[in-house]
């Protein structure tokens, strides 16, 4: 009798999950997600934005800005000549140096406060590893503002565009390697055929931000032709530049043809403009990964480092966009800003 009982139970429930499977796939199926179109094309030729009113909702709310305290002015004594081992910021007088400490506790370390980077018993010492970084970020802001106008326009970056309030980016990445598989003819090629985050849930490379964001690997595949003829890339390297498409897409809130053009993704002159600010952008990112970030790697703790790789995190698109196609909805935080802008110290003792 339990061994009928067993027997009855175990075809009960696979049937069970499958009918609600079903159900579910029924219910979707018969009420899917609300959209809003917006027509950047001609018409027909799909060159439409799709969006969620909710998903579109929470974008909003993610990319609201805190307020500002007023300018300073540019008179007064200079920081430098105030403070000691003042590197970067020397040049600013001390009102504004003061507010632009304050606004960075606000856009960095909402919850820790200064002793989130200083040593608050003598704010000159540079032991904790996260006032040596912080020093090299604003270098980096600065270096973006100035020379990356190309991709950040006028509205610029300042540590809140990627901060958002925390010590550590809400996005980041590190390599993936990927899970352990076996070698020889039962290799899974590419990092394939594993769900991918990084790529939508799809079983594409799940780590494409390694050639690409932070190697010079080949991002354009789309051939002029039907055939190999002068196209050397493969369906391989096209499922890499796939994945960081898709990826490029969650991270901006858009779809394909906000950057390219359904007639013809391959060509430049049929192009948005968007497509442009975008080769500038994939351009910053690589030179911040390589110049910035990765160098960090030997002054941070192990716990700040990647789990797999063992490297320092590195940004990408959604680290700034943070799901909207311009940061903070377009806000100019920098203007209220202006050391923010200039070029930074290149002597090597700034860092």
């Amino acid at each position: 009798m339990i061994g009928f009982r067993l027997a009855l139970l175990l075809l009960l429930v696979p049937i069970a999950i499958a009918l609600n499977v079903f159900g579910f796939v029924v219910y979707k199926a018969m009420n899917p997600p609300k959209t809003q179109s917006e027509q950047h094309g001609y018409r027909g030729t799909g060159m439409v934005l799709l969006q969620e009113p909710k998903a579109k909702a929470a974008a909003l709310a993610e990319n609201t800005i805190p307020g500002s305290v007023p300018y300073a002015g540019d008179e007064g004594e200079k920081a430098g000549t105030v403070y000691e081992n003042v590197k970067v910021l020397g040049d600013v007088n001390v009102g504004e140096f003061t507010r632009l400490m304050v606004s960075m506790t606000k856009w960095v370390a909402a919850d820790q406060g200064c002793a989130a980077c200083h040593n608050t018993a003598n704010f000159a010492d540079d032991s904790l590893y996260t006032k040596v970084v912080a020093r090299r970020m604003l270098q980096m802001v600065q270096h973006i503002n100035s020379d990356w106008t190309k991709h950040v326009g006028e509205t610029g970056v300042t540590c809140f565009t990627c901060h958002r309030g925390k010590l550590v980016p809400p996005h980041v990445w590190f390599s993936d390697p990927g899970p352990a598989q076996a070698g020889g003819s039962a290799q899974m090629p590419a990092g394939k055929n594993h769900p991918s985050t990084a790529a939508g849930g799809s079983a594409l490379p799940f780590d494409p931000f390694t050639p690409f964001l932070e190697q010079e690997g080949e991002i354009r595949v789309a051939s002029k032709t039907a055939l190999q003829t002068g196209n050397p890339q493969s369906i391989k390297q096209a499922q890499w530049t796939y994945a960081l498409m898709m990826n490029f897409s969650k991270s901006l809130g858009v779809n394909c043809n906000f950057c390219h053009n359904t007639r013809s993704f391959y060509s430049w002159s049929d192009s948005p403009p968007q497509r442009v600010t975008a080769w500038h952008g994939i351009r910053m990112v690589r030179e911040l990964n390589g110049n910035y970030l990765n160098p960090l790697r030997d002054k941070l703790p192990a716990n700040r480092l990647g789990p797999a790789a063992g490297d320092a995190p590195k940004v990408y698109c959604a680290t700034c966009h943070n799901g909207v196609n311009k940061p903070l909805l377009g806000v100019n935080m920098v203007k209220d800003f202006p050391e923010l802008k200039t070029k930074p110290p290149q002597h090597s003792d700034a860092r």
